[in-house]
C-alpha cells in the first residue's frame, strides 16, 4: 500500500448527490478495495491502482477551517468518493479534525462509511444539532463480503454501529447497495427484520453500477476465490428485471414496518 502525504487547496466541494450540498473527502484513494466501486471512473483512476494507495490531505483541516467562515450552511457528505473511516483514519484522524471544525459551525453532516471505526468519534458526532450515520451494507452475507469488500468491517460490526448511535439519539440509515446478486425474495424479510433491529427507519437502495471495468473486475475477484454460488448469481447484475422485483418486493415489506425505501440515483 502506497501512502502519500499531499496539500489540498479546497475541502469542501458542490455536490450533486441527493440530500447533499457539499461534499468532503479527506482522503484520496480507498483500501477497503472493494470490487464493484465505480470511484476509479470518477476519478480517471486505473483501476489495476485502486485500492493500492491511499493520498493523505494533511492540511485539509485548516483548509476546511477557513471555508467554512465563508461558506453558505448546508449538508455536508463525508465522503462520497472514499470511506472516511478507511484503516489509515486510526493513525491520521483527518476525518476527526474535521468533524471538530465543522461543528465549530455545526454544519449539519451526513456520514457514511463500511466501518465500524466511526464509533471512535461518538463523543464529536452526538453534539451535532444535525448528524446522520449512513452505514453501507450490500449483502448480511460475510463470507461474500470478505470477497468484494475485503477490508471493511463485518457486517455484525457494521449493525452494531447502527444501533449504537439510535441508542443515542443519532438519526442512522443504510445504504443498501449494491445490492448483492446472491439476494433472492425469499431473503429479504430476513434482511428487513436484521434492519429493523437496529431501529433503521430509511434505507436507500441501489443496483451495482457497471462502469466501465467493473464487471471484468468483479468477475477477476470471484476467481480469485472460486465461490461458486456468487458466481453462479453474477447474471443477476445485468439483469434489470432482478434489481426492479427487489426493489418493488423491498417497498411492500418497509410499508408495514415503517421504512421509508429511498433510491439512490
Amino acid at each position: 500500500m502506497k501512502i502519500k502525504e499531499v496539500k489540498c487547496k479546497n475541502a469542501l466541494s458542490k455536490s450533486k448527490l441527493p440530500g447533499l450540498d457539499y461534499s468532503l473527502n479527506p482522503y484520496r484513494g480507498c483500501i477497503h478495495n472493494c470490487a464493484y466501486c465505480y470511484v476509479p471512473n470518477i476519478l480517471r483512476i486505473p483501476r489495476e491502482k485502486w485500492g493500492t494507495f491511499v493520498d493523505i490531505k494533511k492540511n485539509i483541516p485548516v483548509i476546511l477551517s477557513k471555508e467554512l467562515k465563508k461558506k453558505t450552511k448546508g449538508v455536508v457528505g463525508i465522503s462520497t468518493v472514499t470511506d472516511p473511516y478507511q484503516p489509515i483514519e486510526k493513525k491520521y484522524r483527518l476525518t476527526r479534525y474535521c468533524l471538530e471544525q465543522l461543528l465549530i459551525h455545526d454544519f449539519p453532516v451526513c456520514i457514511q462509511s463500511k466501518s465500524d471505526l466511526i464509533l471512535r468519534d461518538t463523543d464529536i458526532i452526538s453534539k451535532f444539532s444535525n448528524a446522520e450515520v449512513m452505514i453501507s451494507i450490500g449483502t448480511i452475507n460475510d463470507s461474500e463480503r470478505k470477497i468484494l469488500e475485503p477490508n471493511t468491517s463485518s457486517i455484525k460490526d457494521r449493525l452494531k454501529v447502527l444501533k449504537n448511535f439510535s441508542d443515542i439519539g443519532i438519526k442512522n440509515s443504510i445504504f443498501f447497495g449494491p445490492i448483492y446478486p446472491t439476494i433472492k425474495k425469499e431473503d429479504l424479510n430476513e434482511i428487513i427484520d436484521l434492519f429493523s433491529s437496529v431501529n433503521v427507519k430509511e434505507i436507500m437502495i441501489d443496483n451495482c453500477n457497471l462502469k466501465p471495468g467493473i464487471w471484468e473486475n468483479i468477475n477477476n475477484r470471484l476467481k480469485q476465490n472460486n465461490h461458486e454460488i456468487l458466481k453462479s448469481s453474477l447474471k443477476n447484475i445485468k439483469n434489470q428485471d432482478y434489481y426492479k422485483k427487489i426493489r418493488n418486493n423491498l417497498i411492500e415489506i418497509c410499508k408495514n414496518k415503517n421504512i421509508k425505501i429511498v433510491d439512490a440515483f
